[in-house]
């Protein structure tokens, strides 16, 4: 699939937050995802294309690409690029986690307000 049509638009970083601009990047990544302006199989700018173009350097493109990688809001596929997945990948990557989470909670005796307040304070630190 091609790159996506007139991303990022005209959304740029805002660079006097105190939000990273990784996590501005990652963060306008997920919303147009979910809304579906970027539908699964859109293909991201480049790195070095996207950074010049919203006047960041190469490192915070690529942290984000990393993070929704990571995620699984993005699959990178070598040259082909970086495209947006599927909802239902990011869902079955999303379980898997919460899966692992729970048996090693479970494991490690704690209750379930426990497991949910650590998890609370994990999501919050990120």
């Amino acid at each position: 699939m091609s790159p996506a049509q007139g991303f990022p638009g005209t959304w740029t970083p805002n660079q006097a937050s105190t939000v990273p601009l990784f996590e501005q990047l990652r963060l306008q990544v997920i919303r147009l995802a979910d809304s579906g302006e970027l539908p699964p199989g859109t293909r991201l700018p480049a790195v070095r294309a996207l950074a010049e173009q919203l006047d960041v350097a190469p490192h915070t493109v690529a942290r984000a690409y990393k993070e929704l990688e990571a995620a699984g809001v993005v699959a990178t596929q070598g040259r082909n690029g970086t495209v947006i997945s599927a909802r239902g990948e990011r869902s079955n990557a999303l379980s898997a986690a919460a899966g692992a989470y729970a048996s090693m909670a479970k494991a490690q005796g704690a209750t379930f307000a426990e497991a949910v307040k650590l998890l609370a304070a994990a999501y919050d630190a990120h």
